[in-house]
């Protein structure tokens, strides 16, 4: 492969965060995660601004509470400038009107913090999916523009799983889910499928990514709620 098709596969990142140690920290995690590469770091909305003007990322990785602009902010002036670079809000504001805000703007993603590897790893890899989904999209009817509309929310085909995701394996939680009665949990369809616990999560993801499982919340008496997934009929 030669150096500019590796550039070409290449999804280059710019990390937002206005603390400079949780920038080092969203800077490392991205490194894991191939195709992605982080390309700059920037502390306030003018430097994100400056920063995608020069390095032309892919994709930005914004904070909201910055201190000279409102995340949301920057988004607008990107767009001014002529910059068509995706978003992908990484913040601790849980208002609705933001996360409304940020859904108006077009961001791709919402992520709250604190958050582990594994949450960011399995937006990323969902991202690169759906980008790759568009970006080989041929038109020849009105069924290719209602999937790109409707983008994550279409499953994508086998080929465009994520790098280290396995065919057979996403059969296998596919049909744990089709044949659940009800829904799962990953520690369930792990127990069923015979894969990790964490193997089984991340194809979980996969499927609520591409809109194929949808997601719901059971509380217990204490601790964080239960993520459990269904097959969308």
């Amino acid at each position: 492969m030669t150096a500019a098709s590796d550039k070409a596969d290449t999804i280059d990142v710019l990390v937002v965060d206005d603390d400079f140690m949780v920038a080092r920290v969203h800077r490392a995690f991205v490194a894991r995660v191939e195709p992605f590469r982080v390309v700059g770091t920037a502390h306030t909305g003018g430097q994100a601004i400056e920063a995608v003007d020069a390095l032309r990322p892919d994709l930005v990785l914004l904070d909201l509470y910055l201190p000279d602009l409102f995340g949301l902010d920057v988004i607008p002036r990107l767009r001014t400038a002529g910059h068509d670079c995706d978003v992908m809000v990484i913040s601790a504001a849980t208002e609705a009107d933001t996360v409304r805000g940020a859904v108006r703007r077009g961001v791709v993603d919402y992520l709250l913090k604190p958050f582990e590897f594994d949450d960011l790893r399995l937006r990323l890899e969902r991202y690169a999916a759906q980008r790759g989904r568009l970006l080989t999209t041929v038109v020849r009817g009105q069924a290719d523009v209602d999937r790109v509309l409707a983008g994550a929310s279409v499953p994508a085909p086998a080929s465009t799983l994520p790098k280290g995701m396995s065919v057979e394996t996403a059969d296998l939680v596919e049909r744990a889910l089709r044949e659940a009665d009800g829904t799962l949990s990953a520690t369930e369809c792990a127990a069923v499928t015979g894969v990790s616990r964490v193997s089984a999560r991340r194809y979980l993801e996969y499927f609520h990514g591409t809109g194929s499982a949808e997601v719901s919340l059971r509380y217990g008496a204490a601790g964080r709620p239960e993520r459990r997934y269904g097959w969308r009929a």
